[in-house]
């Protein structure tokens, strides 16, 4: 009789606590989970649209606007794909001022956060600009190498770039706003 009285308890304190756990617990973490996986998901998005600007820039850069020697079939088709990537900058840098603070929340840290809120505004503003293609790519460029640098890069990259970078970034970002203040 003792030992079924032992093994009842044991299964009522087992039924108990599983459908606690089940009831109370389980939906907190798994909720917990969704939240953490969308936080690194939207980081990693983040990181394809820096490196999305990267490449873009580069392209736009390598990649002359006429070539006397072209045909006007291959003019048109340059000038149709240099106005895709400029649709790609534009894309990109929407979706990192539009998500900025799914990725942005998700650093620990508040000069992480500072960080890419400040980088995603400026991008965007440069993108928006009238300013002249060139002066854009080398303002995005500027402002995009130390950020990507910032949080994708290795750590030992990181900290061998790190004060420059965030002199650099600094600089960038003191130019656009007097630029902006002189308008």
């Amino acid at each position: 009789m003792n030992l079924l009285w032992t093994l009842l308890v044991a299964t009522i304190t087992a039924l108990v606590t599983a459908v606690t756990v089940g009831l109370v617990a389980t939906p907190r973490l798994d909720a917990r989970k969704k939240r953490i996986g969308e936080a690194h998901a939207a980081r990693d998005t983040f990181g394809t649209h820096l490196m999305t600007v990267l490449a873009t820039c580069t392209l736009l850069e390598q990649t002359p606007v006429d070539n006397p020697d072209w045909t006007p079939t291959l003019r048109d088709r340059v000038k149709g794909e240099r106005e895709r990537w400029l649709q790609q900058l534009d894309d990109a840098t929407r979706w990192m001022v539009d998500n900025v603070f799914t990725y942005a929340g998700s650093w620990p840290l508040q000069r992480h956060k500072d960080f890419a809120v400040a980088y995603a505004a400026n991008a965007r503003g440069v993108v928006l600009s009238e300013r002249d293609e060139a002066v854009k790519r080398e303002l995005l460029i500027a402002l995009t190498t130390p950020v990507q640098r910032h949080f994708f890069a290795f750590w030992w990259t990181r900290a061998r770039y790190y004060t420059a970078d965030q002199r650099l970034f600094a600089e960038t970002v003191a130019c656009l706003a007097a630029e902006a203040s002189q308008s």
